[in-house]
Parts: structure tokens; sequence; C-alpha cells
């Protein structure tokens, strides 16, 4: 078992080397996927990001936590800076892209996202995925970096008043990683960021989502490579 299996996160920091996080950068800013003040969306359609999901010391990780059937779905780059600055407030990551709408109980409400249909998926799905998150930049308390609720993950999908709750009770932990640093995250482990007030640096995050399989309910099926 995996530190993420207990605590929800677990960080690598020292993955990649940071010529490999530029030139990765620089293939991101090159693309022409639509990009908004926030990152990309369906990054996954770039090639130097499906080339990198599929890198034996991520796929690696995503085997050891959902089993030898694991596969990526879906890819955002998160690009904080000075020009573009945002908080995010305690949640959990709870949609998931489909090929199709079906509707299944437990599954909604359903909303369209770049051309991807996405719905809010129940725990026995989401307990299905691993988020992978890929500094390009150091994360630190400057920033704006991912904080957590360790262990928050095991509670299910929480309401906003339980997340609430759980926000004052739970002590919350940062996550300062260097560039070329990987988070391994849990999607239902609460957690949010603050905006970054470092005037010159961003911080560019790479969150690349796998799957134990692709049909997850009733035919339902996740749409791969948004």
């Amino acid at each position: 078992m995996r530190l993420v299996d207990i605590d929800g996160f677990e960080i690598c920091p020292k993955l990649f080397d940071r010529a490999s996080m530029l030139s990765l950068a620089d293939s991101l800013q090159r693309s022409t996927i639509r990009r908004s003040r926030a990152g990309i969306r369906n990054a996954l359609q770039i090639d130097s990001v499906r080339t990198l999901a599929n890198e034996p010391v991520l796929l690696n990780f995503a085997k050891d936590v959902l089993g030898q059937g694991a596969v990526a779905i879906r890819a955002t780059l998160f690009d904080k800076s000075p020009r573009s600055n945002w908080l995010v407030v305690w949640h959990q990551d709870t949609p998931l892209p489909l090929e199709d709408r079906r509707d299944t109980p437990g599954w909604g409400p359903w909303s369209v996202k770049e051309g991807v249909i996405c719905a809010h998926a129940p725990a026995s799905a989401l307990e299905q995925i691993l988020a992978i998150r890929v500094h390009l930049d150091d994360s630190n308390a400057d920033n704006g970096p991912l904080r957590v609720l360790p262990q928050t993950h095991t509670m299910g999908v929480l309401t906003d008043d339980e997340i609430h709750d759980l926000a004052n009770e739970v002590s919350p932990v940062e996550c300062h990683i260097p560039s070329g640093g990987v988070l391994l995250m849990k999607p239902l482990l609460v957690h949010s960021s603050s905006k970054t007030n470092s005037q010159n640096a961003s911080r560019r995050v790479l969150h690349i989502e796998y799957s134990t399989r692709v049909t997850v309910e009733n035919g339902l099926r996740l749409a791969i490579g948004a």
C-alpha cells in the first residue's frame, strides 16, 4: 500500500530534470489547442503531454495504485501567474469525462466542457481514479500551492457543508514541490489553493488523471483523451 492510499496524497519531489520541464512548457506554449486564462483543458490531445502520461515512471505509479489496467484519461494544464491569478475553495474533484450521456443513478449533474460531456460521479467511480500532478515550476508558499486535508478521500462524496466543517476541523497541509516533482492525489481528497503572492513566478502544473478501467458503470464509458 502506498502513502497516497493512506493519506490521499503523496509527494515525489525529484522525478524529472528542470530542462525536461522547460521543454514540456515550451511545447504547451506552442500548442494550437484553445487555452483560457487559467490554462488548457484537453491537454492530453497534445503529443508531448500524451507521451509524458505514458512514461513508465508515471504509468507505473498509476498501475501500483489502480492495477495493471490503468490508463490515462484526461490532462489539464493549470497556469497560475500574476497575470492569471485565482483562488480555489475547499472541494473534491467529482466530474468525470464521458463518451455520451446516459442518465444513470448516482451520476450528475451533467455538463459539457470544451466539447466534452462530463458528469459528477459517485464515490464508487472516483475511487478508481488517480491524479498525478507534474510540476513544471517550483510550487511554494508564495505562489498559491495546493493545500490538502489528509485522509478525507475515505469519506465519500461530501456536501458543501460537510467540506466546510472538515476545513475547520482538519489541519491542512501545503504541498511545496520543486520543478520536476510530482504529487499523487485521490480525487475525493478535499483540497484548495490560494492566490499567488509572487509578482514574477508562474506556477504551472500538469494534472493527469488515470482510471482503473474505461467502462465505469452500466455501459458508461470514460472519454479518453479529454
